[in-house]
C-alpha cells in the first residue's frame, strides 16, 4: 500500500498541490486524470523519488518494487530479446526465460524477425516500446505508465488493454485516451484544484461527482452570501438601538465564526470550432488505382487503392505503425507525389491539414500570435488574439515564443492555425496525441460538428467509435476500403493478428513426448484451481449483490425522509439529508462499478482456464 499525506508543491507562484493526498490499496489499477500542467507527471516523479514535495510525505513499503516507463533510451545488449530479458525477475531467469519476454514484445508490435535486431537500430517509437516491454517483463509491485499509448498502434493498444486488465498488482496510468483508461482501471483519481480525489469506477463518474460538488458549492455560496447580507443589513439597521444590542452582538459573533465560501475560479476548456467553407459539388476528392512505395525493391505500401470522398464523409485510416497510414495522408494532401494512379482534388477543395511533422514547421523565434497571423493575410491581431484565447493562450501567453512551448502547447498552436481559414475537408494525423483528456473530448465534438468531410489517422478507439463511418484499413500486408463503422469492422472482419489462434507454448521432455500421467495431474490441479478461483469470485459477486439491495433500500428511505423534510420546509434537515443521499448514491455507484469488475473478471478468468485446459488437451492428443 502507498499512502501520500498533506502534499504541498509549488513551482514559483504556481501551486500544484495543496494538502493533497491519496491511498493506493493492493490490486488497485488507477487512472490518473487532470488538465495538462496540473501535476500528474510531478506526482509520478515524487513517487519515484525524482522530485520532493515542499511538505507532506509519501509512504512506500520496504522492498516494494516500482516499474515506470522511461523516455530515456539506454540499451546495453545487441539484440532486442536479450535487452528485454535483462528485466526478468531473478527468480524467473533461466526458466524458459525468453517466452515471457517474447510474448510481451510481440504483443507490443515486434515481429519475430525483429527480436535479433540491435535495439539502437530501432526507430524512436519502437525504442520506447522496448522500454515499455522491459517494464512489463520486470513484474513490479507497482506499474507507473505515463502516456504509454503515444507510440503504440491500434493493434498493440488492444493487446496492452488486455494485458493491463489482467494485471493483479498495482497500477497508476496517465493517458489522454479515455476509452483505454476506462478499459484497464478499477479506480480513477483526479487532480483537481490542487487536491486529489480517488473513486472506484470510470473517469465519467469522478468528473460527474466533481461537477455535482462544484454545483452544490456554488449554490451554497450564493445562499450563504444572501444570508450574510441579510445579517449585515440587520446589524447596520439596529446597531444604534439599545433594545437590539444583544441580537446585534449575537449576529456579529455568528458572522465572525462562519467561514465565507469563496467563488471557485473558472477552469477553461478548449473551445474548438472549425470553420467550414462552402462546397457545391458532389465529390471533394477521387482516388483511382493509387500505388506507392519508397523504393523499387520493397513491396508497395499502397497497392491499387480506389475510393472517393463525399462532402460529409468521416473516413478513418487505421492500422499498425510503419505500414503507410501517414504516407497515404500525405499523398491525399499532395505533399507526396503519386507513383501510379491518381489523386484528383475538386477545384473548390479547401483543406485544413494537421500532420505529425507539422510541429517542425513552426518558426521557433515567432510568437504564438505571429504564427496565427501568418496563416492568412486577413487575420489581424484582434482575430489572432481571439484564436489564442480559444486555444488557452490568454493575455500575455499569446506572445510566448514557440521555442519555449511544450509539445502539447505546440500542437495547440497548430490546431489554432487550422481554425483561422475556412475549409471543407479536415485532414488530421494523430491530432489527439499531445492533448489532455478534456481537450480530446472537445476536439472530437468539434470534428463531429464540422460541416465538411474528415480524413483522420488515429489509434484512438474512442475517436473511431465516435466519428468513423468509413475506414481505410492497413492490415495483413494490404490496404483495403471498408464501408461501415469501426464496430462493424470489429464484428465482421477484425484484426488478423487477433483472429489468429495459437496455443501457448508448453514445454515437453527431451524426447519431445508428453508425460500422460503428468498431464492428468496438471489437468486435475487446473480444475481444482478453477473451482477455487471462480467459486471465490462468485461468492464475492453474491455478497456484493446483497450489498446493492441493502443500499438501494437505504436510499429509498432517505428519499422519503427528504421529501418529508421538503414539505415541512426544514432547511437544515434538507441540507443534511441531501448530503447523506449524495454519499449513499456515490457509494452505490462504487459498488456497481465493483460488481461490473467482478463480473468481467469471472468471465475473463473462466476463459483463461478454458484456454489452458484446451492447451493441455491439444498436447495430449
Amino acid at each position: 500500500m502507498i499512502q501520500a499525506s498533506n502534499l504541498d508543491k509549488c513551482y514559483g507562484r504556481q501551486v500544484i498541490f495543496e494538502k493533497a493526498g491519496f491511498t493506493l490499496n493492493p490490486g488497485e489499477r488507477v487512472g490518473l486524470v487532470g488538465r495538462n500542467g496540473h501535476g500528474k507527471t510531478t506526482l509520478f516523479k515524487m513517487i519515484l523519488g525524482e522530485d520532493r514535495p515542499d511538505s507532506g510525505s509519501i509512504s512506500i513499503p520496504s522492498g516494494y518494487k516500482i516499474g515506470h516507463l522511461s523516455q530515456h533510451i539506454s540499451f546495453t545488449e545487441n539484440a532486442v530479446l536479450k535487452e528485454a530479458c535483462l528485466s526478468l525477475p531473478e527468480n524467473e531467469y533461466g526458466i524458459d526465460e525468453t517466452y515471457k519476454a517474447e510474448t510481451i514484445l510481440m504483443g507490443l508490435g515486434f515481429a519475430l524477425e525483429d527480436l535479433n535486431l540491435d535495439p539502437l537500430d530501432l526507430s524512436g517509437g519502437f525504442q520506447v516500446r522496448l522500454n515499455l516491454a522491459k517494464v512489463l517483463v520486470s513484474d513490479p509491485n507497482l506499474l507507473l505508465l505515463d502516456e504509454p499509448t503515444n507510440y503504440l498502434d491500434i493493434v498493440s493498444l488492444r493487446w496492452l488493454t488486455q494485458f493491463l486488465r489482467n494485471w493483479k498488482k498495482e497500477l497508476i496510468i496517465i493517458t489522454h485516451d479515455r476509452s483505454f483508461m476506462d478499459g484497464v482501471t478499477t479506480h480513477t483519481m483526479a487532480i483537481h484544484r490542487c487536491k486529489m480525489r480517488k473513486e472506484a469506477g470510470p473517469t465519467d463518474k469522478v468528473y460527474q461527482l466533481l461537477l455535482m460538488e462544484e454545483e452544490i458549492h456554488e449554490k451554497s455560496r450564493v445562499n450563504d452570501d444572501r444570508k450574510r447580507k441579510e445579517t449585515e443589513d440587520f446589524i447596520n439597521r439596529f446597531r444604534a438601538k439599545a433594545s437590539k444590542a444583544s441580537a446585534v452582538q449575537s449576529r456579529i459573533k455568528a458572522l465572525q465564526k462562519k467561514d465565507r465560501l469563496e467563488k471557485l475560479t473558472e477552469i477553461k476548456d478548449l473551445d474548438f470550432a472549425f470553420k467550414s467553407a462552402s462546397f457545391t459539388g458532389k465529390l471533394l476528392m477521387e482516388v483511382n488505382d493509387l500505388s506507392f512505395s519508397f523504393d523499387n525493391e520493397s513491396a508497395p505500401l499502397i497497392d491499387g487503392l480506389t475510393f472517393s470522398v463525399g462532402k460529409k464523409d468521416r473516413i478513418a485510416i487505421i492500422g499498425k505503425n510503419g505500414k503507410g497510414k501517414t504516407t497515404l495522408l500525405n499523398l491525399l494532401a499532395k505533399e507526396l507525389k503519386t507513383e501510379t494512379g491518381s489523386v484528383s482534388h475538386h477545384v473548390q477543395l479547401q483543406t485544413a491539414y494537421f500532420g505529425q511533422t507539422n510541429i517542425n514547421r513552426l518558426t521557433m523565434h515567432k510568437t504564438i500570435e505571429e504564427e496565427i497571423m501568418d496563416v492568412h493575410p486577413d487575420v489581424g491581431r484582434g482575430a489572432a488574439r481571439k484564436i489564442c484565447g480559444i486555444m488557452m493562450f490568454q493575455g500575455d501567453h499569446a506572445v510566448k515564443k514557440i521555442s519555449v512551448l511544450s509539445g502539447g502547447e505546440k500542437s495547440r498552436v497548430l490546431l489554432g492555425k487550422l481554425l483561422v481559414s475556412p475549409a471543407n475537408m479536415l485532414m488530421l494525423d494523430e491530432p489527439t496525441n499531445h492533448l489532455d483528456m478534456e481537450s480530446n473530448d472537445s476536439l472530437v465534438e468539434a470534428i463531429d460538428a464540422f460541416n465538411g468531410s474528415v480524413i483522420v489517422v488515429t489509434h484512438s478507439e474512442m475517436m473511431l467509435h465516435a466519428l468513423a463511418t468509413r475506414l481505410i484499413v492497413f492490415d495483413d500486408g494490404k490496404v483495403t476500403l471498408f464501408e461501415g463503422t469501426y464496430q462493424d469492422f470489429l464484428d465482421r472482419v477484425g484484426w488478423k493478428s487477433e483472429n489468429e489462434s495459437g496455443a501457448p507454448r508448453i514445454k515437453k521432455s527431451r524426447n519431445n513426448s508428453v508425460n500422460k500421467k503428468q498431464l492428468r495431474r496438471e489437468r486435475a490441479e487446473l480444475l481444482n484451481k478453477r473451482s477455487k478461483t471462480v467459486g471465490g469470485l462468485q461468492k464475492s459477486i453474491d455478497e456484493t449483490e446483497q450489498e446493492v439491495l441493502k443500499l438501494e433500500a437505504k436510499i429509498e428511505r432517505q428519499n422519503q425522509e427528504l421529501r418529508a423534510a421538503s414539505l415541512k420546509g426544514e432547511g437544515e434537515a434538507i441540507k443534511l439529508l441531501t448530503k447523506k443521499l449524495h454519499e449513499s448514491k456515490a457509494r452505490l455507484d462504487a459498488i456497481f462499478a465493483k460488481l461490473d469488475l467482478l463480473r468481467t473478471e469471472i468471465e475473463d478468468r473462466t476463459k483463461e482456464f478454458e484456454g489452458e485446459l484446451e492447451s493441455l488437451m491439444t498436447v495430449s492428443r
